[in-house]
């Protein structure tokens, strides 16, 4: 699981020391501890769907989290998914192994490998398309990542569609004061480091990376809501040692920090504790969900269907266009 790595976190920033003893820190509880049922998506790649049975409550400002993969493809077996409409959310796809290209009928898109992230503003909506490279296909290869849905609020549901192509390197990287632990800071803020990610609401989003026998107090704002889930390893999480393994997804109650470990014996495949973590500022605005559309309203979701019956969304190409630069463009 290479995302974005260093070879000595020790040179990094470290988080603060928090104190555990004086009840300065209210470390925050578990809620909720789910399992995430296995699926398939587009064409036929498997995924877990992090966020089923949560509700929707819980989750705000956030509505959906797929975990693509972990698969070791053979030659010939990668896959995408076909032509797709969205509106009135933003989808935030990060790549831990492999590559993905990415084109939408706006003309824009782009390629990310190892730690990128892109994250598309759908808002008004665009069709849009991803799948591994030709070549990726022909050799096979590892695949793994996720893409979570961001809601957005009402004022910006309808605003045009952008991009953030944020490459693996501009991520805010930091350890522990013990270096157990590598932290990368895709968007939000930590301890007064800041990752990349430009949010319409307030949120945070990290890849934190465990090392056997290690803990971690992580500061997190109070007014957030708290999201850990397992992308690989086994753990504890909460002011409980709650036991967590791969596929699961804690939420957490109320509080100034979170706190979790990562076991002292991990296996061959998965040698540390890889938690994804989100956080945000909840919209707190009514939620019509249905299929690819995200509104406020029964009424807003219809007229968002007759919009993409219409090609009111855009249109296929009749040729997958090639990437300009293979990168995207920047916002």
């Amino acid at each position: 699981m290479p995302a974005i790595t260093v070879d000595n976190v020790l040179v990094l920033p470290r988080l603060p020391r928090l104190p555990r003893l004086d009840g300065s820190t209210a470390f925050r509880p578990v809620r909720r501890l789910t399992t995430a049922p296995s699926g398939y998506e587009g064409e036929g790649f498997p995924v877990r769907r992090a966020f089923a049975g949560v509700p929707v409550t819980e989750l705000d400002p956030f509505i959906h989290l797929d975990q693509m993969g972990e698969v070791d493809y053979a030659p010939g077996e990668p896959k995408g998914t076909a032509w797709h409409p969205h509106r009135g959310f933003e989808t935030v796809t990060y790549m831990i192994d492999g590559i993905m290209d990415h084109q939408d009928s706006q003309g824009g898109g782009g390629t990310i490998t190892n730690g990128d992230t892109q994250w598309m503003t759908a808002a008004s909506g665009l069709l849009h398309i991803e799948a591994p490279p030709e070549h990726l296909v022909m050799s096979g290869g590892l695949f793994h990542g996720t893409q979570l849905w961001v809601n957005l609020p009402r004022a910006a549901k309808m605003n045009p569609p952008r991009y953030q192509d944020i490459r693996g390197k501009e991520a805010a990287l930091l350890t522990t004061p013990d270096g157990g632990a590598l932290i990368r800071v895709i968007a939000g803020e930590i301890a007064g480091h800041r990752g990349p990610g430009s949010t319409h609401t307030p949120i945070t989003i990290t890849h934190v990376t465990v090392q056997p026998g290690a803990r971690v107090d992580l500061p997190w704002r109070p007014d957030f809501n708290a999201l850990v889930y397992v992308l690989g390893g086994r753990g504890t999480v909460g002011t409980d040692g709650r036991p967590v393994h791969t596929g699961q997804l804690a939420v957490h109650g109320p509080g100034d920090a979170l706190t979790f470990a990562a076991d002292g014996g991990q296996d061959s495949h998965t040698p540390a504790l890889d938690l994804y973590i989100m956080g945000g500022e909840p919209i707190r605005e009514p939620v019509a969900h249905y299929g690819p559309f995200v509104m406020n309203t029964r009424d807003e979701l219809i007229q968002a269907f007759e919009d993409f019956n219409a090609g009111r969304l855009g249109v296929v190409p009749a040729e997958r266009l090639p990437h300009t630069d293979g990168q995207g463009s920047r916002p």
